[in-house]
């Protein structure tokens, strides 16, 4: 089942007054129509009944991404994409259930319309959770309500409200504020000549990672923690090191439990050597000479 035979050709914003009449011709399924050609479609993967079954549809998918056009992506591509999720709820669509087919269907459009949207209208990822998606989706509606004007931040009570209605955070809905707001820039973008004089946005723009000398100190610092560990860990007997590395050293220790089954201990005896195994790695690392040259 594909778009390109089920559903009239949709050629861009062009020719979208003339995809909208098209699909006006198509006649409107009584619900015994309705259920007779799901079933044949289901039992018999009829073409012609899911032809018929998407194509009375189409005028719902229309309406569906007309409500989405604020946006700023082409009505076209979202019919499309709405158009992708009907045939979807039509493969799925069980009419033994008695419910209308756009019932169903509506779920389908809306969630392929606006995974395209969440895709296709900022380069940065926006929404990952179901509350973040909500967010997104209803934020225009909800700063209507309140009189809020775009391209202003919020103010601290009607963000609140806001998060309050959709159980997001305040910062959540501040964020998301900006973002609709604000849209992509490119980093590649000339500064205006009165913004820190000529140049590129990316030019002004503070590294925050460590320089190569906090990156060496620290690199070295662990060096020299590793090496007075090691000599440390010399110290040992050989059953204290392997219980001290399984229940200190390891980045899922192991329980007293499976090392008194190994050892054929008590758990409490472990422990003990445990316990002996730190006091005497604590008392070596604060008399270790490097430790006391480096000031610690």
């Amino acid at each position: 089942m594909s778009t390109a035979t089920l559903a009239p050709s949709l050629a861009g914003e062009n020719g979208l007054n003339r995809y909208l009449a098209e699909i006006r011709t198509f006649p409107v399924l009584s619900f015994t129509e309705e259920q007779h050609l799901a079933k044949q479609w289901r039992d018999a993967q009829d073409t012609k009944a899911a032809h018929r079954l998407v194509t009375s549809h189409l005028r719902l998918v229309a309406k569906i991404a007309m409500g989405y056009r604020g946006y700023g992506l082409p009505v076209s591509d979202l019919i499309a994409e709405g158009n992708l999720g009907l045939m979807h709820s039509v493969k799925k669509f069980d009419p033994d259930k008695g419910f209308r087919l756009a019932t169903y269907a509506m779920w389908w459009i809306k969630a392929s319309i606006q995974e395209y949207i969440l895709h296709s209208w900022s380069l940065v990822k926006m929404g990952t959770t179901a509350a973040q998606k909500k967010l997104f989706f209803n934020l225009r509606r909800l700063k209507n309500r309140l009189d809020a004007a775009d391209g202003t931040d919020l103010t601290p009570a009607q963000t609140q409200r806001i998060a309050d209605s959709l159980d997001v955070t305040p910062v959540e809905v501040t964020d998301m504020n900006r973002r609709l707001s604000g849209g992509d820039q490119s980093l590649n973008a000339p500064l205006k000549a009165s913004e820190e004089g000529s140049g590129e946005w990316q030019d002004i723009l503070e590294d925050e990672r460590d320089n190569q000398e906090t990156r060496y100190l620290q690199l070295d610092e662990t060096r020299k923690r590793r090496s007075i560990l090691r000599a440390a860990m010399a110290t040992l007997k050989p059953r204290e090191k392997e219980i001290f590395a399984a229940r200190r050293l390891l980045d899922e220790p192991h329980t007293l439990e499976v090392l008194a089954d190994k050892y054929g201990i008590s758990r409490e005896r472990i422990r003990q050597i445990e316990t002996r195994a730190m006091e005497k790695i604590t008392a070596h690392i604060k008399s270790s000479p490097l430790l006391i040259a480096a000031g610690a």
